[in-house]
C-alpha cells in the first residue's frame, strides 16, 4: 500500500475491497458502499470531532521546547478538560516522521510546562493567555504522562483553539487544518485523532442509505492517537477511551438484531466502544471507558461488518480486523491492496469486511 499524501477526505475515485461473508473480493469505488448493504441493516458512525490536540510548549525546567500530543481524558464532559493522558516528544514537528522525532528531555512529575504565546490582534477573553501544564505523574513510560492543565474549563478550551493543531504525520506535508479532519457529521469535539472511517460518508451516501432503508445512527467516542514512533509505546495502544452511546442508537441495533439485520460499524472505534457496552443479556450500555483490546480471539457480539480504513500489519487496527477474518483471508486482502497499490492512512481507501457466516470456505 501506498500512504495518501493529500488530505482528501476519500474522493469519489477512492477505492473500497469488499470482503463478504463468505469471503469473496470485490474491488469497487468507495461510492459503492450501499450496494453491499441491504434493507433492515444498520451502520453506526462515530461522530467526534477531531481536537486540536498537538501543542509546542516550553519544557520550564530544561527550557527546552516540546511538543505535547493529548491521548487521552477521563470522560466526555465538556468540563472534564483540566486531565489527560499525552504523548511528548522532543523539539520537532509533523515534518518528521514520527519514528525519527527527538525524545523529549526527562520527565518528572511536577514538571512545569507552558504552550504558546499570547496573539496578537485578539481581543478574546483568554487570547493573551499562555497554556499551563503540570505533569502529575508518568504512565509506565518516559514519554507518556499524565497532565494537569490550569485554569478554568473555559481557559483550557480557549488555549487549545489558540495555541493547538491537529496532529500530524510526515506522510502529508502540508498543515491540516481542522475542517480537514473533521468528518462531515462531526459533532462535539472528544476525539484526538479523527474518526477516519467516517470520511467515506458524504451526504450523497447517507441520503442512499435512507433511500434503501437502511438505518444510519451514531455514537461519540474518544479515538485516540494511532502512532507514537516508539514501539514499546505503540505496545500500550490503544490507551482506555470513553464513549457515549444514544439511548436511540442503543434501541437501533436491538431492532436489527430482532429483525436479523446487519450492525455495520463505521471504524474500529465504534466496534471498540460497541463492543465494550455489550451486556451479558446482548443489551448495550449508553456509555462507559472502552478498556479492552480487540483481536482474533475477541467473540464479537454486537457488531457484524466493519467499514474501515487500509490497515498494515502489526498495528493496533490490524489487531481488531483479526477479530472479522481468518489470518489466511487477512494476508490475502493485504496483498491485494498492495498489489493493487491502494491508499493507506487517514486519507486512504477503504474496506468494507463481513464476519463469515460460517467457518468454512
Amino acid at each position: 500500500m501506498i500512504g495518501a499524501t493529500q488530505p482528501i477526505q476519500r474522493p469519489t475515485n477512492a477505492r473500497l475491497l469488499v470482503v463478504d461473508h463468505n469471503r469473496r473480493f470485490d474491488h469497487v469505488l468507495r461510492t459503492a458502499l450501499v450496494e453491499y448493504l441491504h434493507p433492515g441493516d444498520l451502520v453506526i458512525a462515530n461522530d467526534a470531532a477531531t481536537l486540536p490536540a498537538s501543542l509546542q510548549g516550553i519544557h520550564v525546567a530544561t527550557g527546552e521546547p516540546i511538543e505535547v500530543r493529548l491521548a487521552g481524558r477521563p470522560s466526555l464532559r465538556p468540563e472534564d478538560v483540566s486531565w489527560f493522558s499525552a504523548v511528548v516528544f522532543g523539539a520537532g514537528d509533523f515534518h518528521t516522521r514520527t519514528e525519527d522525532r527527538l525524545p523529549p528531555p526527562r520527565l518528572t512529575p511536577g514538571d512545569q510546562i507552558i504552550f504558546g504565546a499570547p496573539l496578537e490582534c485578539d481581543d478574546s477573553p483568554h487570547s493573551n493567555m499562555p497554556l499551563r501544564a503540570t505533569i502529575e505523574k508518568l504512565l509506565g513510560h518516559p514519554r507518556l504522562v499524565v497532565l494537569r492543565f490550569a485554569g478554568s474549563a473555559d481557559q483550557v478550551w480557549a488555549g487549545l483553539a489558540h495555541h493547538g493543531r491537529p496532529i500530524q504525520y510526515a506522510h502529508v506535508q502540508q498543515p491540516l487544518a481542522l475542517w480537514d479532519v473533521w468528518t462531515r457529521i462531526a459533532g462535539p469535539p472528544v476525539a484526538f485523532e479523527p474518526p477516519s472511517a467516517g470520511f467515506t460518508l458524504d451526504w450523497h451516501v447517507l441520503a442512499n442509505l435512507r433511500e434503501r432503508q437502511i438505518e444510519f445512527e451514531t455514537i461519540t467516542h474518544a479515538a485516540g492517537i494511532s502512532s507514537t514512533g516508539d514501539e514499546e509505546l505503540d505496545g500500550l495502544l490503544p490507551l482506555d477511551e470513553p464513549y457515549r452511546i444514544p439511548e436511540v442508537t442503543a434501541r437501533a441495533i436491538q431492532r436489527t438484531k430482532e429483525r436479523g439485520g446487519q450492525v455495520v460499524a463505521v471504524g474500529t472505534t465504534v466496534v471498540r466502544a460497541l463492543e465494550h457496552a455489550v451486556t451479558r443479556d446482548g443489551r448495550v450500555r449508553l456509555g462507559g471507558v472502552a478498556t479492552q483490546r480487540i483481536g482474533p480471539s475477541t467473540r464479537l457480539h454486537v457488531v457484524d461488518a466493519i467499514l474501515s480504513g487500509t490497515h498494515e500489519r502489526g498495528t493496533s487496527h490490524y489487531e481488531l480486523l483479526r477479530a472479522f477474518l481468518d489470518d489466511e483471508t487477512l494476508d490475502r486482502a493485504s496483498k491485494e491492496l498492495d498489489e493493487r497499490n491502494y491508499l493507506t492512512h487517514e486519507f486512504g481507501d477503504s474496506v468494507l469486511i463481513e464476519r463469515p457466516t460460517t467457518d468454512g470456505v
